[in-house]
């Protein structure tokens, strides 16, 4: 049987891989948002949670996990070439050798933290975003798409902070990050609600489709079951 992709599955997965490649480059400025300091990657990396909740709701739970891992493969593509693009010698007329490594590169502490932390905060999301559908019959997608990416960004900044800067800042200091962290990115996603409602809407009537994963293994590492 010949699969195909949708359109709309198509662009969610685009935009998904396009949020964390972006999300990793800015993710190095420091930004202040009132009184509280964060992350520029906090512009953009939620919108990947929230196109993570609309794969799951719409497609299921098999189809985010071939996105997530899909994502995953890219950025590391991305970052891959980053670091061959930093090592190969520059030109005479290229004279931004260090601004460009300023940018572009991350010591190797970093990059695991962030490659494992998204593993562990999109499968959670998308774990919690399909059982909880099963478990409300449909109903209720705004309450199970703020819990689960709080869950998701919960899970994501413990990983990414315990692993990128344990006994480089002090511990008090690291949890209040992390809380920050995951509470504003939590705060966009309920920002954002109306948008993401009428979005799942449009996109379940254009394609005809709601699951339910009332019979799916998640094991994360399962990607034969499509």
């Amino acid at each position: 049987m010949k699969r195909q992709v949708s359109v709309a599955f198509m662009v969610c997965g685009l935009l998904f891989t396009v949020c964390l490649i972006v999300a990793n480059i800015v993710e190095q400025k420091l930004i202040r948002i009132g009184p509280i300091e964060a992350t520029a990657g906090l512009l953009i990396f939620p919108i990947s949670y929230i196109v993570n909740d609309i794969i799951a709701e719409v497609w299921g739970y098999k189809k985010a996990r071939l996105i997530i891992w899909c994502g995953f493969l890219m950025n590391f593509l991305a970052v891959a070439i980053f670091q061959l693009s930093i090592l190969v010698p520059g030109s005479a007329n290229f004279t931004h050798q260090a601004e460009f490594q300023l940018v572009l590169g991350n010591t190797l502490r970093l990059v695991l933290a962030s490659f494992v932390a998204f593993l562990c905060g999109s499968f959670l999301n998308a774990i919690v975003m399909s059982k909880m559908k099963v478990l409300q019959k449909g109903r209720g997608f705004s309450l199970r798409a703020v819990l689960s990416t709080l869950v998701g960004e919960g899970a994501d900044s413990l990983v990414f902070f315990s692993l990128a800067f344990y006994g480089v800042i002090p511990t008090d200091d690291l949890l209040m990050l992390m809380m920050t962290q995951a509470g504003m990115k939590t705060g966009y996603e309920i920002i954002i609600l109306p948008l993401t409602n009428f979005v799942v809407r449009k996109i379940k009537k254009l394609e005809g489709t709601d699951v339910y994963d009332e019979d799916v293994s998640y094991n994360p590492f399962k990607l034969g079951e499509l």
